[in-house]
């Protein structure tokens, strides 16, 4: 991460984590959902632009805090991109599971880019077992 950014410790705010997922090309969600599920978070993490002042990136971790953690909504502006953001949030969400999560604790997250996820020591499930997910209407 070169030193034009600053990384914090705090979740992103509704504003932030609707323009980041829509600018990564993420899954809208729900503003009502976004105010209600960001809170309750375990962990966050964002990235700004110092010249600009702009949050260009972020994480967070959901789950118990405890048997399970959730690595979610790892997200960069295209703008900002290949320049190590994503490396470092990675990094940052990983030591606070070092730090803080007992013995056999499951960590997981949705692999939406090819190879980098692995590069943080994940792998794939299968065929041990398979993702899967639903979305409510």
């Amino acid at each position: 991460m070169d030193g034009h950014y600053d990384l914090r410790e705090r979740v992103a705010t509704v504003e932030e984590f609707q323009r980041l997922r829509d600018a990564a090309g993420m899954a809208a969600r729900s503003g009502a959902g976004v105010e209600r599920g960001l809170p309750n978070s375990v962990y966050g993490v964002v990235v700004g632009n110092e010249r600009s002042g702009e949050t260009v990136g972020m994480g967070r971790i959901v789950g118990d805090d405890g048997s399970v953690y959730h690595i979610a909504d790892t997200a960069v502006h295209p703008d900002h991109q290949r320049r190590g953001l994503g490396t470092a949030i990675m990094e940052v969400l990983l030591d606070y599971v070092t730090e803080t999560a007992p013995p056999n604790a499951y960590v997981n997250l949705m692999a939406d880019v090819d190879r980098f996820y692995e590069r943080s020591g994940f792998e794939e499930t299968r065929p041990a077992s398979k993702g899967m997910y639903r979305r409510t209407e």
